[in-house]
């Protein structure tokens, strides 16, 4: 018996067992080596485990009036603070259904009566062990599986301060502000949310998707680092030699983002739907956009979405070549864009919410001012 050596940390054991003598018994056996905690019953044995700290092993004895050990078993492992416990029945029952049935219930062992000391001690020690490494490994599984998520939340971090780099530097060239990014990538995310059970749209637009949209909003105009200022910054309208080398940022957009991707050397969710927005959100319904001429369906549904999203925000907003227009008329101008410039289905979704995306206009404009402005009054409308 003395060959048998305990764990280097004292464990907790809970012993059940109705007999008065078999407790003395296994309370005198263990209690040199472990912390011994005793229930004359099952009852009373699952009120001790409501409390903490829980026990490291159970030692359960099957034939107990009232509760049985069995049942005490399939509760223990329908819980989970106490599922992991292991257990060892102790029985008189020999048989081997007896033994199939307790394993079944998830006993970690089985020990007949009467018992061995050195069989009981040398178990126990087997299973302390046992479980220890379980628990180890489930700590470095849950510290793993934290640190997995930690890693990426910092990497998608990364992403998104690096888009709002990329595309502040764009904006700022076109005397615009970063709150003009935050703005349409919050329009375009109302946009799906509102139309994600559309039958024309469900396909495509699911909470990933959604997600990836409002990630790559920010680069639909990346390609404006690439025209000159004397065109970009220009107060006046474009000469047709102007216009078409304004036209090119749509362009110089995709490829940059392509080029990016070529770079990292694999393709990236987000960056597919960056590279659709850029070259394709200036693209019009009806075939007149740019810079392919695409028509209705044609148009990638991302493109459709940030082409409302787009001119929305650059009506209301203030521009070196325009002023700041009220938002009812913004609306009423993308109202006569209906099925000629926008999707009618996507217009229809923006027309019925235009007050949603007034409030984001508000709560991201860039000053007092701009908000007062978006009502030809200088007031919001009450509400009827």
């Amino acid at each position: 018996m003395d060959s048998v050596q305990p764990p280097p940390v004292s464990a907790t054991l809970l012993v059940v067992d109705d007999t008065p003598d078999n407790l003395m018994l296994m309370v005198d056996l263990l209690k040199d080596r472990y912390r011994v905690k005793i229930a004359n019953s099952g009852e009373k044995a699952l009120r001790i485990l409501e409390g903490d700290p829980l026990p490291d092993l159970i030692l359960l004895d099957i034939m107990m009036p009232g509760m049985s050990g069995y049942a005490v078993a399939e509760a223990l492992k329908q819980d989970p603070r106490t599922q992991d416990i292991p257990i060892i029945f102790l029985t008189a029952m020999a048989s081997s259904e007896d033994e199939i049935r307790g394993l079944e219930l998830g006993a970690a062992d089985y020990i007949t009566k009467p018992i061995s000391p050195p069989l009981v001690l040398t178990r126990v020690q087997a299973q302390l062990k046992v479980k220890a490494a379980a628990d180890f490994l489930r700590d470095q599984n849950d510290y793993l599986e934290q640190e997995v998520q930690r890693r990426t939340r910092e990497v998608s971090a990364i992403q998104d301060v690096t888009i709002q780099a990329m595309a502040s530097l764009a904006e700022t060239r076109d005397n615009e502000t970063g709150n003009h990014i935050r703005r349409t990538q919050n329009y375009v995310k109302l946009l799906a949310e509102l139309l994600c059970q559309h039958p024309r749209f469900r396909h495509f637009l699911n909470e990933e998707t959604i997600r990836l949209l409002f990630k790559s909003a920010p680069l639909h105009d990346i390609g404006k680092i690439g025209i000159p200022d004397h065109i970009l910054l220009k107060p006046g309208r474009f000469t047709p030699e102007e216009f078409e080398i304004m036209k090119t940022h749509t362009t110089l957009g995709r490829d940059a983002i392509q080029h990016a991707e070529e770079q990292l050397g694999m393709s990236v969710g987000f960056l597919h739907l960056a590279k659709e927005i850029a070259y394709s959100h200036q693209e019009k319904w009806d075939g007149s956009g740019y810079p392919q001429g695409l028509a209705a369906d044609a148009i990638p549904i991302s493109a459709r979405l940030m082409a409302v999203a787009d001119v929305y925000d650059a009506l209301i907003s203030r521009r070196i070549y325009k002023p700041q227009m009220p938002h009812e008329k913004a609306v009423q101008i993308i109202r006569d864009g209906r099925g000629t410039h926008f999707d009618p289905d996507i217009c229809d979704a923006f027309l019925n919410n235009a007050e949603r995306f007034r409030e984001i206009a508000e709560h991201f404009a860039d000053s007092e001012h701009e908000v007062e402005q978006l009502t030809v009054s200088g007031q919001r409308p009450q509400k009827p």
